[in-house]
């Protein structure tokens, strides 16, 4: 069973940094693995994405140069360090699994992206 689970969210101030993880298990780390956020009335959006080896990232254009994906499949955890945080960054944070071995990252929050944590509330005040 594909199980995904996001911790590091919190309430933080404007400017500061939050870096969140997600623990995948044994058979995602073989995946394409994505970040994405849902504010509330809103539709969930891509934030970033990294390749099963870590060679391909991509961002969304609201957090590029200011948010960075990284894995570490030793501990089998991907990273999103958030840095010069704003309020428009307040969502709850989704980390999802994609396609098997890909080095293409999709940016839309439907297949191949099928398995899901639970997300984790980040609320930034300003």
């Amino acid at each position: 069973q594909v199980q995904l689970v996001e911790s590091g969210g919190g309430l933080v101030q404007a400017g500061d940094s939050l870096r969140l993880s997600c623990g995948i298990s044994e058979r995602t780390e073989k995946r394409v693995v994505g970040w994405f956020r849902q504010a509330p009335e809103k539709d969930r959006e891509f934030v970033a994405g990294i390749s099963w080896n870590g060679v391909n990232k991509e961002y969304a254009d609201s957090v590029k140069g200011r948010f960075t994906i990284s894995r570490d499949n030793a501990k089998k955890t991907v990273y999103l360090q958030m840095d010069s945080l704003k309020p428009e960054d307040t969502a709850v944070y989704y980390c999802a699994a994609g396609a098997y071995y890909s080095d293409y990252v999709a940016r839309e929050a439907r297949n191949p992206y099928n398995d899901w944590g639970q997300g984790t509330q980040v609320t930034v005040s300003s």
